[in-house]
């Protein structure tokens, strides 16, 4: 763990977008990260499609228990 330092008005834009979010200050940061680094690394997959894809990684599909 360690300390960035971002702009204010970035500050304040996490802040806005937390409270509609419902996350905290440091985890909408940290989601914005996450998916800027994501969409550097694939360029050509739009927002929804990183989203999309890292919800499949999360949650492997679960076996019928039927």
């Amino acid at each position: 763990m360690g300390i960035v330092k971002i702009d204010d008005a970035l500050h304040e834009a996490a802040r806005r977008s937390s409270t509609v979010l419902c996350r905290s200050i440091n985890a909408q940061a940290e989601f914005w990260m996450k998916i800027g680094m994501l969409a550097e690394a694939s360029p050509t997959l739009s927002f929804n499609a990183i989203v999309a894809r890292e919800i499949a990684a999360a949650h492997p599909p679960v076996a019928d228990a039927a």
